[in-house]
């Protein structure tokens, strides 16, 4: 396991003061925990190391608010406070929970990318799952609005426009804008939140896997991000969101932050998590990137990819029943000794997409539609076939880095 790492004591009382700010946006607040039983801090030290705290742990923050509500919980197997999941926790201390709603891969995380998850019951506690995913609706049910005064969201994000995480958040807030719900936002660091990459979203190309006009990686945090769609205006017909983030504590945006579980079945550790930005594109065109495999999104490959003896053959696995080119050997590049720091430095990387685009020789059959829904314009597909480099590539999107950095800065709750 890698070890957490963080700037000094300079920053981290930075941060404190930035997070203490009230947010402008109307409806929207953010709460600062006071004090915790669980760690105590002397300021008298001159130097502070601890770790990032994720805004579910500091019940002080937000129990309050939770006092005599029907609390409905957006949440999945990420969602620890400790050694202990946020619905126990609730549950523990004799909160009203009526329902438990899950994004993609379900409430316990385990279903495929893209699969239809049922509703059902937590055998443990009882209480009623509501899926969001895969059920043909974007938005909770009236039914299901009616039942709750109290919406706590608490989901580990990764940072990226395709996945669908913040997509379930922002539909979660339309849905208690429309219907007058309070919607508290907890926290948790981003573990690709030490940069912004890629070109931001061409709205025509909107779908589950893109929702907001924000590039590939935004490097933000959920609660950043939420605070940055009430801002913006983002929700259908002007709404607000009646919204309060808990923030995270200790934490800045270069904090190089190890997820202590797995968000979904294919992103198993750290590694894949920083190359999930690059290969995931893959997922628009006739490749392999390793689902199916141990490593998904560590290496990629094809069963005519040339001058290559690296070779892996997809199974079905859990989480991954029906993987693409299942049970094909598959001939291609192996990413798993690639350094994290060189991986991080290269940032959204069209590399490896152009050397397969290259190797495969096939011209415009490579790619799939899905590959503009994961980048977001049109431009990409069309400068890879014309042979431009990926360097070439990304000089076009870094005025919407520029733009986009400028553009949330309001909304930032820790420092950059």
């Amino acid at each position: 396991m890698r070890k957490y790492f963080f700037l000094p004591t300079l920053l981290f009382c930075a941060f404190i003061l930035v997070q203490a700010r009230t947010c402008a946006q109307e409806g929207t607040s953010v709460m600062i925990g006071t004090e915790r039983n669980h760690l105590t801090i002397d300021t008298t030290l001159g130097d502070i190391a601890t770790r990032p705290v994720v805004g579910a742990e500091l019940t002080e923050a937000y129990f309050p608010l939770l006092k005599e509500k029907r609390v409905a919980v957006m949440t999945n197997q990420t969602g620890m406070a400790g050694d202990e999941h946020l619905v126990d926790l609730l549950k523990r201390n004799q909160c009203n929970i009526v329902g438990i709603f899950s994004p993609e891969h379900g409430f316990r995380g385990t279903a495929d990318a893209g699969e239809h998850v049922s509703s059902s019951v937590d055998e443990k506690t009882g209480i009623p799952i509501w899926s969001l995913y895969g059920s043909g609706s974007d938005k909770p049910s009236a039914d299901k609005m009616k039942q709750f005064d109290m919406l706590l969201f608490d989901l580990q994000d990764v940072g990226l426009r395709f996945y669908t995480y913040y997509a379930s958040m922002a539909r979660l807030m339309d849905a208690c804008a429309e219907y007058g719900k309070k919607m508290i936002v907890l926290d948790r660091p981003n573990p690709n939140g030490m940069y912004v990459d890629g070109p931001i979203l061409d709205m025509k190309h909107k779908s589950g896997v893109g929702w907001l006009p924000i590039p590939v990686v935004h490097g933000m945090t959920l609660g950043e991000l939420a605070l940055m769609i009430n801002g913006e205006k983002w929700l259908p017909e002007g709404r607000n969101c009646d919204l309060t983030v808990i923030p995270c504590e200790n934490y800045t945006h270069p904090t190089l932050y190890e997820l202590p579980i797995a968000p979904s079945p294919n992103l198993p550790n750290m590694h894949a998590i920083y190359l999930y930005p690059s290969t995931c594109l893959f997922e628009g065109t006739v490749m392999s990137l390793g689902r199916g495999t141990p490593y998904p999104f560590e290496v990629y490959g094809h069963p005519q990819f040339r001058g290559s003896s690296f070779s892996f053959t997809p199974r079905s696995v859990p989480g991954a029943k029906n993987p693409p080119l299942l049970n094909q050997k598959c001939y291609g590049v192996d990413l798993l000794g690639l350094p994290d720091e060189q991986i991080i430095a290269n940032g959204f990387d069209l590399t490896y997409v152009i050397d397969a685009y290259r190797n495969l020789d096939m011209g415009d059959k490579f790619f799939t539609t899905f590959f503009e829904k994961l980048v977001g314009v049109d431009y990409i597909r069309q400068d890879i076939i014309a042979g431009k480099s990926a360097g070439e590539i990304k000089e076009k999107w870094l005025s919407d880095v520029v733009q986009f950095k400028q553009q949330r800065k309001p909304y930032l709750l820790y420092p950059e």
